[in-house]
């Protein structure tokens, strides 16, 4: 069996008002599309922040190509791409600066070589050279996502983490984003891990989808089977429903 490019075994943490992650455990493959679906609060972003080595977890296991990463290791983090909620564009950077932001500040590309790499990155994800010189503020917030996409691929790396990547957009140009996201992981080879509660976008983008509750994988499958899980929370969830066993706090009148 081949070995998967993520392997993440029995990870737990906690937090002084709760615990967050309860024996989470799953594998990525090699150029295979990853998406964790579930409510607010159920530990998502703590899942992505402990694999990025940003957060430390109170046990298991996260290996990389067969490798334990370090936390916040240079080595493992110039091998991922992040595409951040709300874009996270630098408003004092041009959308070239943006794009180009690790390889200008590695020094691994020249200023006039970033721009021109820069460009280039901006090309996969439908934007021409014309809005390189643009500032944030001057994008509209599809143009963002987009140039967001391109930061996080910009330096081709292994795995692209993706964080509600269609969060505040309209359905159309948010079906725009997924189509790119498709086109290019597959186009570069990229493995990605993604996170969201936008179910369109988890079918459309995912090969395998799991979904987390109260901490836990309560499913895993193929996104072609989600809508036979078998599993109740995973039912109500993509369906919607108030009602079922995933219970929301809410104060009855």
């Amino acid at each position: 069996m081949n070995q998967p490019m993520i392997r993440v075994r029995d990870l737990r943490k906690s937090f002084p008002a709760r615990r967050v992650l309860d024996g989470v455990s799953f594998d990525v493959a090699q150029g295979e599309a990853f998406v964790i679906i579930g409510g607010s609060g159920s530990g998502k972003s703590v899942t992505l922040k402990c694999i990025l080595g940003l957060i430390r977890p109170d046990a298991g296991e996260i290996m990389i190509d067969g490798t334990a990463i370090r936390p916040a290791d240079p080595g493992d983090m110039a091998r991922f791409g992040m595409l951040f909620q709300g874009g996270a564009l630098f408003d004092s950077l041009a959308v070239w600066e943006n794009v180009a932001f690790r390889q200008i500040h590695t020094g691994a590309l020249s200023r006039t070589h970033a721009r021109d790499s820069a460009c280039e990155t901006l090309g996969l994800v439908g934007l021409g050279e014309d809005v390189a010189d643009l500032f944030p503020a001057e994008l509209s917030g599809g143009m963002m996502k987009r140039v967001a996409l391109a930061r996080a691929i910009s330096s081709r790396p292994d795995i692209v983490f993706l964080d509600e990547p269609t969060t505040g957009l309209d359905p159309i140009m948010a079906d725009v984003i997924n189509d790119l996201i498709v086109q290019v992981s597959r186009r570069l080879g990229i493995t990605t891990i993604s996170i969201t509660h936008d179910m369109t976008s988890a079918r459309k983008i995912a090969d395998r989808i799991a979904m987390l509750h109260d901490g836990r994988l309560v499913w895993q499958g193929s996104a072609a089977d989600i809508d036979r899980s078998g599993s109740a929370h995973v039912d109500q969830f993509i369906n919607g429903r108030a009602d079922g066993p995933i219970s929301m706090s809410v104060l009855r009148p």
